[in-house]
């Protein structure tokens, strides 16, 4: 018997790979689907089942794509839902083989009314692990928000109620040793504050997860919805793409990667409604990049930041990359759905400087730089930060105005004033800025390093530092 857990740290998305005796099975796949294709054929097996915990908000499942290509059913826990798919829907209980093993489904709605756990039993029948999904998390559960935005009479209330039934009747009987693999770790927002360990023991998680303490349902119901902030505005859309359906991958990445000239690229950009996205290092952004560019770098939390501010899926988007780049970017913007992709600039930033084309600049100064001129006339800051950070420890002076709610700071700030903007490490607020400059927000000055790198100076009065009880 095989258990692997294939982890991407950028959507901090655990997908599982299990196989015994010649058969495999595949939980909960990322988009791009060969992966798990070419690690069954090197090991002479057959992939024979694709188990689906629920249909995910955070990202486009590759079950479809891989069950074409591998004949394999794909498997969900008991749902009304009509899917643009053949599906299988299984039963509370019910067993699957796979070679000497058994997966057995555990209906354990909550997170999504259709949510299931896969619960492994090794070759002696013991209970060896637990594929839990989104219903639990090292440290903690699923967010039950999330399925009331696609059906309206589902209030969150309602499916706080059903986790907490989930929980005590469903995974608290199971074994102590048995292994736990989430859906997710720290960084998804399918949770507000999971932990980064990416498995535990379900009794390690018994003694030290909070929701799986003893206690009445109404205050697990008032726990578990304390710090939910809105979720991402793309995560219907991803739900509602895993449900009916989707283009191929391989036909969305023929248009994602065609190579642009200088001149097909401004075009598109002037022509179009395109949103040009630059994936670069922040660094190398503020040095110089195209007008009205965004910046999202591809080595953050790209593919989250990318649904979080664009919101819709179905938004052209022309992109610019390191060389030798342009495919990475391409999937992982697919993954969250974004397919509409009609290109890359050919050569980079580079080739648009060799034709002559115009740069734009932001400015950015190290945090001991800001410490002095903070000193002399007290700047106005802007902490990018999410506010459970800002709320854990600021800079006194400092304003949050959080990235994930651009938008709203916009009658906030005046275009005339110079704002001093910071994140946590220099990433976000590169983000920031490059989203107002296109608003004509021309006065921020960036503050490279972050809350880490002005902590580190000692120069500035920060609050006192309180423990974040969410991550959102």
């Amino acid at each position: 018997m095989k258990v692997e857990q294939l982890y991407t740290g950028c959507l901090a998305h655990g997908a599982y790979y299990i196989e015994s005796n010649g058969e495999a099975a595949i939980i909960d796949p990322l988009r791009e689907v060969q992966q798990y294709i070419d690690m069954a054929d090197q090991r002479g097996a057959k992939i024979k089942y694709i188990f689906e915990t629920h249909f995910h908000a955070d990202f486009v499942s590759g079950h479809i794509d891989l069950s074409k290509k591998t004949g394999a059913p794909i498997i969900f826990g008991p749902t009304v839902m009509e899917t643009g798919y053949d599906m299988t829907i299984g039963k509370d209980g019910q067993d699957y083989r796979l070679g000497n093993i058994i997966i057995r489904l555990l209906h354990t709605p909550g997170h999504t009314p259709e949510s299931s756990s896969f619960l492994l039993l090794d070759e002696n029948g013991k209970q060896h692990s637990l594929f839990s999904g989104d219903t639990l998390f090292i440290g903690d559960v699923g967010r039950p928000d999330l399925a009331q935005k696609v059906i309206a009479e589902l209030t969150q209330d309602k499916l706080a109620r059903m986790l907490y039934h989930s929980l005590r009747n469903k995974i608290i009987p199971l074994d102590d040793d048995v292994i736990v693999y989430p859906g997710h770790g720290a960084g998804s927002a399918c949770g507000k504050n999971m932990s980064s360990e990416t498995s535990d023991t379900l009794g390690n998680q018994k003694q030290t997860n909070y929701a799986l303490q003893p206690m009445s349902e109404d205050e697990f119901v008032t726990q578990l919805l304390d710090g939910l902030t809105p979720p991402p505005a793309y995560f219907p859309h991803n739900v509602l793409m895993n449900i009916q359906g989707y283009e191929s991958l391989d036909d969305v990445l023929k248009g994602g990667l065609k190579a642009l000239s200088v001149e097909e690229f401004e075009t598109i950009a002037e022509e179009t409604e395109a949103v040009i996205i630059d994936t670069r290092s922040e660094h190398d952004f503020v040095k110089g990049f195209i007008e009205n560019a965004i910046f999202i770098g591809v080595d953050g939390s790209f593919a989250t930041w990318v649904g979080t501010i664009l919101k819709n899926v179905k938004t052209p988007i022309i992109f610019i990359a390191d060389e030798g780049r342009e495919e990475e970017v391409a999937i992982r913007m697919a993954r969250i759905g974004f397919d509409n992709t009609m290109g890359y600039l050919k050569g980079g930033i580079e080739a648009w400087r060799a034709a002559g084309k115009p740069l734009d600049t932001i400015a950015s100064v190290g945090p001991t730089e800001f410490a002095r001129e903070h000193q002399k006339h007290m700047t106005d800051i802007l902490d990018v930060r999410k506010e459970s950070e800002y709320t854990s420890q600021h800079i006194a002076e400092a304003t949050n105005t959080p990235l994930d709610y651009y938008e709203d700071q916009l009658v906030k700030l005046d275009k005339d004033t110079t704002y001093y903007v910071h994140c946590a490490g220099g990433y976000r607020s590169v983000i920031f800025i490059s989203l107002l400059h296109r608003k004509g927000f021309d006065n921020f000055v960036n503050i490279s390093g972050g809350f880490q790198a002005i902590e580190a100076t000692g120069e500035f009065k920060l609050t006192e530092y309180v423990c974040p009880t969410t991550m959102l």
